[in-house]
């Protein structure tokens, strides 16, 4: 493995750490300011505000032109980002934070796998393979396992 790729799996997986400690704490706030939807907001704005002085302090403001060209999908990631915090924000005090995180780890590789088969919004095309579906009956052995 190159260590681009270990870096890149490092970032990632420090990203699924963040994600798993992320839910337990905003459904705290959420028990605190009374809806899950106010603490998902606020969660937001929490990160809206850390990444934009991440972009200004970079020196990496685009341009009306750069942010006008993007396609119209493009501007969707927020939206679908508040769906997952929202979710989470709801669900982590039914399903503790492991069944959590597999259900998410499930949604993502089933919505994966035909990301990458039809090769959507400009990624490569990957073939579905047994060791994929494999890969993703094994997460959902691991789902109902969480359960039991």
């Amino acid at each position: 493995m190159t260590p681009q790729t270990l870096f890149a799996l490092l970032a990632i997986a420090t990203g699924g750490a963040c994600i798993a400690v992320q839910a337990p704490i905003n459904s705290r706030l959420g028990s605190h300011v009374g809806d899950p939807v106010t603490a998902a907001a606020i969660s937001f704005i929490v990160g809206a505000l850390v990444l934009s002085a991440l972009v200004i302090l970079r020196g990496a403001v685009p341009t009306g032109a750069q942010m006008a060209a993007a396609p119209w999908w493009a501007w969707i990631g927020g939206a679908l980002g508040a769906v997952y915090v929202w979710a989470a924000v709801w669900s982590v005090s039914t399903l503790g934070v492991v069944t959590l995180v597999a259900a998410l780890i499930f949604g993502q590789l089933a919505a994966a796998l035909v990301l990458d088969a039809v090769g959507a919004f400009g990624l490569q095309t990957r073939e579905i393979s047994w060791t994929r579906i494999g890969a993703i009956v094994l997460v959902a052995a691991g789902l109902v396992l969480s359960r039991v």
